[in-house]
C-alpha cells in the first residue's frame, strides 16, 4: 500500500504535491518523495520517513516547476533503504520518474530479462524500479523511429501491460513532455482524476484517493479505468487511451475495508457508505448468532472501524462509547515492520478509558483482524479496565491468505486465521466471543453502491488471485524473503545522493536532444 500523486498546473506543483502527500500518509509512513519538471530539468528529494520531516523548506525551494509526482511509501517488496524511497529515476530515454502503488507478481523474471535482454541494470530490490525500466525500454523502442507522441506513449504502456503482472496505480513523469498514469487491467489498486478549472486553463490531477483532489481543490472527473493510460503533456492537453482490451475489473476489497480513507471516493463508491452498510450486516449476524447475549456497549477499535461500530449500536439498540483514546502520533500497527514493534505500539497508541468498561458487557468492532496483534492486546486492555465480558466482532471476513498485491500480509504463519476455526481464534486473541463478517455480505456491502462492479480481489479472504500465477512455490518464496523475521534483518541498501536535479542537452529548438 502506497499513495500516489502527479499535477500539471499552471503555477509551482511543489507545495499542493506537499500537501497531497500529508493528506495521503495514512497510505504508507515509510518514506516520500518528490519529483519536479522544470526547463528540462528534473528535481527530486526523498528520504524514508514521514512528510513532514523528508521536506524542509530548502528542499521545496529546489523543486521548481509546473509538472510534478509524488509518492508517500511502505516496504512489502526489496528493503526500507532510503534509496529504495520513490519517484525512481532512469536517464533513458528522455529521463523519466515513476512512483507506484501496488506489487509486481512476475518481477524477478522481468529483473532477469532486464538485464540479458534489455541490457538494464535494477539497483535496488524494488519492483517499482523494475516497472520503471520495463516502461523505459518500452518508449526507448516505441520512439525508435518516431518522434515521442501520445499515441506512442500509449503503444508503450500497452507494451507494459504486457510484460508486467500484479497490481500497479503509476504517475511518472516523462521530462520536458508530461505527466503519464495508468492502472493496471484489473484495477486492484485505485487512481482517480481531477481537473481544476482556472483563467489560465485547466489543471490536472492523478492521485490514489479522491480525498487529495478535495483537499486541493480539484473537482473530480472519474476513476483511472482499468488497462486505461492518461497522458497531459506540458501544455495541458489531455489524452487518455484504453490501451488493454478485454479486462475484468476487480478491485482491491481489503481498499473499502480498511486502507483507504473513508472520505474517499473509490471506482464511483463512497468509502464510508461502505463501512455503514458493513456494520449493518455484521449486525444482522450478531443479532442471529448472539441472541442470547446483553451487550451493554459497543466500542471502536480506532479509527476505520467507527462507522460499522456506529450502525451496529444502533441495530443492536446498545450504547455508543468511545472507549479507548489515541495518541495521534503514533503510526497505523497494521504497517508497522516486525511483530515486537507492532505489540509495543499497540499499547503506546491506544488507552482505554474505564469508566467505559468497568462491569459491563462490551462488543468491540474491529475492521478486519489479520495478525491478531491488536485484536489480543485490546482484548485485555478491556479487560484490565473491568468489563465483564469482551466480546469482538470483525467488520471483515477472516484473513486467512497472504496478499500478493502490496499489502503488507507476506506469510500465512503470521495470519491469525490461517488454519484455525473461529473458536480457536477467539480462545487465541482472549475473548468471549468472536464473529466474522460474511464473504459474500461484504461484496453486497460494495456493490449495492455501483451495480456496475461485479468483481473484487479478495485473495486474503478466500486465496483467489485474479491475476492467476500465483502458486504454492510462489508464495512459499514470497513468504521467506517477506515474512517478520527476514524484515528484521537489515539487507539495507545505502545511498548519499538523494536530493538531486538532473539537465538534458537542448537542441536549437529548446527540446531535449
Amino acid at each position: 500500500m502506497c499513495g500516489i500523486i502527479g499535477i500539471v498546473a499552471n503555477n509551482p506543483v511543489n507545495q499542493m504535491l506537499y500537501d497531497g502527500l500529508l493528506v495521503l500518509q495514512h497510505r504508507g509512513q515509510d518514506a516520500a518523495g518528490i519529483a519536479t519538471c522544470s526547463a528540462g530539468r528534473i528535481k527530486m528529494h526523498k528520504n524514508n520517513g514521514l512528510v513532514k520531516d523528508v521536506f524542509h523548506t530548502r528542499h521545496m525551494k529546489n523543486l521548481t516547476g509546473n509538472i510534478g509526482i509524488g509518492h508517500v511509501r511502505y516496504p512489502t517488496a526489496g528493503s526500507s533503504s532510503p534509496a529504495e524511497a520513490q519517484p525512481f529515476y532512469v536517464n533513458s530515454p528522455y529521463g523519466i520518474v515513476l512512483g507506484h502503488n501496488g506489487n509486481l507478481t512476475n518481477s524477478d523474471r522481468l529483473k532477469n530479462d532486464m538485464f540479458k535482454e534489455d541490457l538494464r541494470h535494477i539497483n535496488t530490490n524494488s519492483d517499482s524500479e523494475v516497472l520503471l525500466n520495463v516502461l523505459a525500454d518500452s518508449i526507448g523502442k516505441s520512439t525508435k523511429k518516431n518522434v515521442l507522441t501520445s499515441d506512442v506513449i500509449f503503444e508503450a504502456v500497452s507494451s507494459v501491460y504486457n510484460r508486467c503482472e500484479g497490481a500497479f496505480a503509476v504517475v511518472s513523469m516523462i521530462n520536458n513532455f508530461g505527466l503519464l498514469a495508468f492502472r493496471d487491467p484489473n484495477g486492484i489498486r485505485p487512481l482517480v482524476i481531477g481537473v481544476n478549472e482556472t483563467t489560465d486553463g485547466p489543471e490536472y490531477i492523478v492521485a490514489s484517493e479522491s480525498v487529495a483532489l478535495d483537499f486541493l481543490g480539484f473537482k473530480l472527473l472519474r476513476d483511472v479505468e482499468p488497462g486505461e493510460a492518461i497522458f497531459i503533456d506540458m501544455d495541458g492537453n489531455f489524452y487518455s487511451k484504453k490501451c488493454m482490451p478485454n479486462i475484468k475489473q476487480s478491485p482491491c476489497i481489503f481498499e473499502y475495508v480498511y486502507l483507504a480513507r473513508p472520505d474517499s471516493m473509490i471506482d464511483g463508491i463512497s468509502v464510508y457508505q461502505t463501512r455503514l452498510n458493513m456494520g449493518k450486516s455484521l449486525a444482522k449476524k450478531i443479532k442471529k448468532e448472539w441472541s442470547d447475549i446483553k451487550i451493554d456497549v459497543v466500542i471502536p477499535i480506532p479509527d476505520t472501524s467507527r462507522p460499522s461500530a456506529l450502525e451496529v449500536s444502533l441495530m443492536l439498540n446498545a450504547d455508543f462509547r468511545e472507549g479507548f483514546i489515541k495518541n495521534r502520533y503514533i503510526g497505523r500497527t497494521f504497517i508497522m515492520p516486525g511483530q515486537a514493534l507492532r505489540k509495543k505500539s499497540v499499547r503506546q497508541k491506544l488507552n482505554p478509558i474505564k469508566v467505559e468498561f468497568e462491569g459491563k458487557n462490551v462488543l468491540l468492532i474491529d475492521d478486519s483482524i489479520v495478525r491478531g496483534t491488536t485484536a489480543r492486546e485490546i482484548v485485555q486492555m478491556a479487560r484490565d479496565a473491568g468489563a465483564k465480558n469482551v466480546y469482538l466482532a470483525s467488520a471483515a471476513p477472516p484473513v486467512k491468505y497472504p496478499n500478493v498485491y502490496g499489502i503488507d500480509m507476506p506469510s500465512r504463519l503470521e495470519l491469525i486465521a490461517f488454519n484455525k476455526a473461529d473458536k480457536d481464534i477467539c480462545k487465541e486473541i482472549g475473548a468471549d466471543g468472536l464473529i466474522y463478517q460474511d464473504l459474500d455480505e461484504l461484496k453486497k456491502n460494495i456493490t449495492q453502491e455501483n451495480k456496475d462492479l461485479k468483481t473484487f480481489d479478495c485473495s486474503c479472504f478466500d486465496g483467489i488471485y485474479v491475476t492467476g500465477g500465483i502458486d504454492e512455490n510462489y508464495l512459499t518464496k514470497l513468504e521467506s524473503l517477506r515474512s517478520d523475521n527476514i524484515k528484521n534483518t537489515d539487507v539495507s541498501i545505502t545511498t548519499s545522493q538523494l536530493d538531486f536535479s538532473f539537465s538534458l542537452p537542448e537542441n536549437e529548438e529548446g527540446e531535449p536532444a
